[in-house]
């Protein structure tokens, strides 16, 4: 793999977990929240470990069936898909 594609899977990872992280401490407080599309979104993008990794660390949308199953399946397409580009 190519390393400015490593960085960026990193970085957005990083970047996942800490927003599940913010939108927990705000769900907590009854504040303006981000959505779950974006949420989804970043997962999409590269974060789903990320993702995963937030949503049982801060017991973030861990009852939620589309978190539960989709940030998986979200991650499960994404391994595959990098093990067939660089085979």
């Amino acid at each position: 793999m190519e390393k400015t594609f490593i960085i960026y899977l990193i970085i957005i990872n990083i970047v996942t977990f800490f927003v599940f992280g913010i939108d927990k401490k705000k769900a907590k407080k009854s504040k303006w929240r981000i959505s779950e599309k974006a949420l989804f979104v970043l997962s999409a993008i590269g974060g789903s470990l990320g993702a995963l990794a937030g949503m049982y660390t801060f017991r973030h949308k861990t009852k939620k069936k589309a978190f539960k199953i989709g940030i998986p399946a979200i991650l499960i397409v994404q391994i595959v898909l990098i093990f067939f580009i660089n085979k």
